[in-house]
């Protein structure tokens, strides 16, 4: 049965404009649900017992932050610190404070979907879009609790433009969450995404965009970028396996041409190209086309980090998504997962030693949302990475990237009141970003303990 001649075939066709009538039906049923953020005139000050800025590579004690609406009037030390007048008073004299939190790859339309259940091709198939959207704020809501004000979410894996209401709605103030930057739904060729396997009759819903030849890429693009995408995501390389001489083979995806149209388009309209990339004959394809961010990059030669050095390329690794799920060793999946993350670990290790500018990323979504996003800073820790520097690359070198420098990932006169605290020391241990005790965005607390 060919689904193009069915109502879901139908549904899938005009996905976009399903989705963005959901939301439409989801505001109007929330209208007067909105919550106003602090207005221009309202101070809040924050007593800091120790603060690690984002910035500065040494943290500093008794710290008083005054904020005045949502952003940050000044920093300064306790001793010389005046309080203005009828401001709100938040002790943190026990605590560390930093920055709000950026993770820089995330997909809060996924849920680390269980294989026993159905997997990926279930959370297309059978799953409302209206599900998908609840869940994705849930996501979101989770995110924020655990300390990350900030995401980047790369790809709504079938939701088509889902990312772009939800981030509406919760600047908005509908829904509690992260700021949002959304890459909508992504762009792949044929034979580069799923759903796959499938009867070669039925012509079968994908979970990006897909195109093929550089016009198709940039009208891709500017139907991404026209509809709200803050970031357009592409893949470089597809399913991956072990070579015949040991060594991890990853599909190619985009010729260079076709990522040259997307990049140049999107470059046109002041955004970034993010590429998934795994190894080979892809990535290369992606440094050659202008790529802004290497995603994964699990097997990095040295010329890709030469490469990458050279043209400023950002380079978001996303280990510990690559730990999980591993098939039995006896297996051909089994040795391609041990061996995806062994040659990852060296890649991460050697850019690290490299000085490529490492920004912290997830790939939540791909891990249940269930679990710990600051699972990935231990990682990091364990590579070699010290504590400082994967801080940074969670807050003011991924603001750099997201080009918000200074507006995020800081606690610096005239950035955003984006605002966390911790029990303890987390350069001593970095398990601790795993237990966020307060939560501000936007000068607004959204938790306290």
């Amino acid at each position: 049965m060919d689904f193009t001649g069915t109502a879901l075939g139908d549904c899938m066709k005009h996905l976009p404009l399903i989705v963005s009538l959901t939301f439409s039906l989801m505001v109007t049923t929330l209208a007067g649900a909105q919550q106003p953020g602090p207005s221009s005139a309202q101070v809040t000050v924050i007593r800091a017992g120790t603060l690690i800025d984002g910035k500065s590579d040494r943290p500093r004690r008794d710290q008083v932050i005054v904020i005045r609406g949502n952003h940050i009037e000044s920093v300064t030390d306790a001793v010389s610190a005046r309080i203005p007048a009828g401001a709100t008073v938040i002790d943190l004299s026990e605590q560390t404070v930093l920055p709000g939190l950026i993770d820089s790859h995330t997909h809060i339309f996924l849920q680390g979907e269980d294989p026993a259940k159905g997997g990926y091709d279930a959370n297309i198939l059978t799953a409302p879009l209206a599900l998908r959207a609840a869940r994705a704020t849930v996501s979101a809501r989770r995110a924020l609790e655990q300390g990350f004000t900030t995401l980047r979410d790369v790809e709504t894996e079938g939701a088509g433009y889902g990312d772009v209401g939800i981030k509406e709605a919760i600047n908005l103030g509908y829904i509690p969450g992260p700021r949002l930057f959304v890459a909508t739904r992504a762009i792949s060729t044929t034979g580069g995404y799923p759903l796959e396997g499938y009867a070669p009759e039925l012509e079968m819903p994908k979970g990006a965009q897909i195109v093929d030849g550089p016009v198709e890429a940039r009208k891709a693009a500017r139907e991404q970028l026209d509809h709200g995408a803050d970031w357009i995501k592409v893949y470089m390389t597809h399913r991956s396996w072990v070579g015949k001489n040991g060594e991890l083979v990853s599909q190619p995806t985009l010729t260079v041409e076709e990522l040259r149209a997307i990049v140049d388009e999107a470059h046109g309209w002041g955004k970034k190209v993010a590429c998934h990339a795994y190894s080979g004959i892809g990535l290369h394809r992606g440094l050659d086309g202008g790529c802004d961010s290497i995603e994964h990059g699990l097997d990095l030669d040295d010329a890709a980090i030469a490469q990458m050095l050279k043209q400023g390329t950002w380079y978001v690794p996303t280990l510990s998504v690559y730990y999980t799920d591993w098939a039995p060793a006896d297996t051909a999946d089994g040795q391609r997962d041990r061996l995806r993350a062994s040659a990852h670990e060296a890649s991460f290790k050697k850019a690290l030693q490299s000085r490529v500018k490492i920004v912290f990323g997830t790939d939540m979504g791909g891990i249940p949302w269930t679990e710990p996003i600051a699972q990935e800073f231990s990682r990091m820790v364990e590579f070699g990475m010290p504590p400082m520097d994967a801080i940074q690359a969670a807050t003011s070198r991924a603001a750099l990237m997201l080009d918000m420098d200074g507006k995020i990932g800081v606690v610096a006169p005239g950035a955003f009141a984006d605002i966390i605290a911790v029990n303890g020391d987390p350069l001593h241990d970095i398990k601790l970003l795993g237990s966020v005790q307060f939560v501000m965005k936007d000068g607004q607390v959204f938790r306290s303990k």
